[in-house]
C-alpha cells in the first residue's frame, strides 16, 4: 500500500515543476516577443508611423500551449521591457499595445481551452484577431493618438492618411478605414505563423525535450 503522504508530496513536486517550466517558457517567449516588437517595419498603404510587427506571435503560442493567462503575461512583459528600454510615447504606446495584444490572445486561448483541436485554435485565433481589430479603434482614439499629438499635430497625422486616401475626413474615420483592417491583417498574420510553427515547437513549449 502506498503512503498517502508520499503521493501528496509527489503531486506537489509535480505541480511545482510544471509551474516552473511554464514560467520559464513564458519568460523565453516574452524575450522573443520584445525582440520582434523592436523589428517593426513600415508597410504600403499605411502612414509611415504605423508599423507592422509580429510580436503577438509568441503570446499566441503561450496562450495555446500554456493557457490564456500566460499569453497575456507575455504581452505584459514584452511591453514592460519596451517601456524601460526604448519607449518614445511615454508609455501610451506600450499600454495600447498590451491591451490590443490581450484582446487578441485572451479569447484565442479561452476558446482553445474549451475546444482543444485545430478547429478550436482556428476559431480562437479568428475571434481574437477580430476583437483586436475592433478595439483598436477606441484604444488608438482615446489612448495612443492623443499622446502622439504631443509630438505631431493631429492635422499633420490626418494629412498622412489623406495622402493615401484624399477623401479621409477626421481621425475616427481614418482609424476605422485604415487601422482596424491593418490590425486585423496583423492578427491573421500572427495566427498563420503560429499554425506553421506550433507543431514543431510543441515539444519545447510543453517541456517534452
Amino acid at each position: 500500500m502506498s503512503d498517502p503522504n508520499t503521493a501528496t508530496a509527489g503531486r506537489i513536486r509535480s505541480k511545482g515543476s510544471v509551474r516552473v517550466r511554464a514560467l520559464t517558457v513564458t519568460a523565453m517567449l516574452s524575450t522573443i516577443a520584445y525582440v520582434l516588437m523592436s523589428l517593426d517595419f513600415a508597410v504600403p498603404l499605411m502612414p509611415t508611423f504605423v508599423k507592422m510587427d509580429v510580436s503577438e506571435l509568441p503570446a499566441l503560442l503561450a496562450a495555446f500551449a500554456l493557457g490564456p493567462v500566460y499569453g497575456v503575461a507575455v504581452c505584459l512583459v514584452k511591453n514592460l521591457l519596451h517601456l524601460v528600454v526604448m519607449t518614445t510615447t511615454g508609455g501610451a504606446g506600450e499600454l495600447c499595445n498590451f491591451l490590443l495584444g490581450a484582446c487578441f490572445v485572451l479569447p484565442a486561448g479561452l476558446i482553445y481551452q474549451k475546444m482543444k483541436s485545430r478547429k478550436g485554435a482556428i476559431l480562437g485565433a479568428l475571434a481574437g484577431a477580430v476583437a483586436m481589430a475592433v478595439l483598436s479603434v477606441p484604444l488608438n482614439y482615446y489612448i495612443s493618438y492623443p499622446v502622439y499629438a504631443n509630438f505631431m499635430p493631429i492635422d499633420k497625422i490626418l494629412s498622412m492618411y489623406q495622402a493615401i486616401r484624399p477623401s479621409a475626413n477626421g481621425l475616427l474615420e481614418c482609424l476605422i478605414t485604415f487601422n482596424a483592417p491593418f490590425t486585423l491583417v496583423k492578427g491573421l498574420l500572427d495566427a498563420v505563423l503560429c499554425f506553421l510553427i506550433y507543431k514543431p515547437l510543441s515539444p519545447l513549449l510543453h517541456g517534452k525535450v
